[in-house]
């Protein structure tokens, strides 16, 4: 989609500091990180949220947690809490199927 940010950053129109790609996901740190280590991970393939997978993309959240699990071995994280918020009520400000991977600090319940 042309005017979705985070299409615009896998696209390379839109800097960010990466922490994996392949060729279905892509993975960069946030730019308002939350947790000492706060990084996103997207799907390639433009899907607005959690509620908008199908039978027809859904394999695309696999990727994702198979990246997910890939990462945090690499940056030697054990614990660290997966986020996804989908609509605006729940905090969805870029609508484009995103996982917020956080870690470093407690987290606390519910989420602040």
């Amino acid at each position: 989609m042309s005017d979705c940010l985070f299409c615009k950053i896998i696209a390379g129109d839109i800097p960010s500091k990466k922490v994996y790609e392949d060729e279905s996901v892509y993975a960069f740190y946030d730019i308002d990180p939350q947790a000492p280590t706060h990084f996103l991970v997207i799907p390639k393939e433009h899907v607005e949220s959690c509620g908008a997978i199908t039978p027809e993309n859904s394999a695309v959240v696999a990727k994702c947690f198979e990246a997910i699990s890939k990462i945090t071995k690499e940056l030697g994280l054990t614990d660290f809490r997966v986020v996804s918020n989908c609509g605006p009520q729940a905090g969805q400000t870029v609508f484009h199927l995103h996982f917020h991977v956080l870690s470093g600090r407690d987290m606390t319940w519910p989420p602040g």
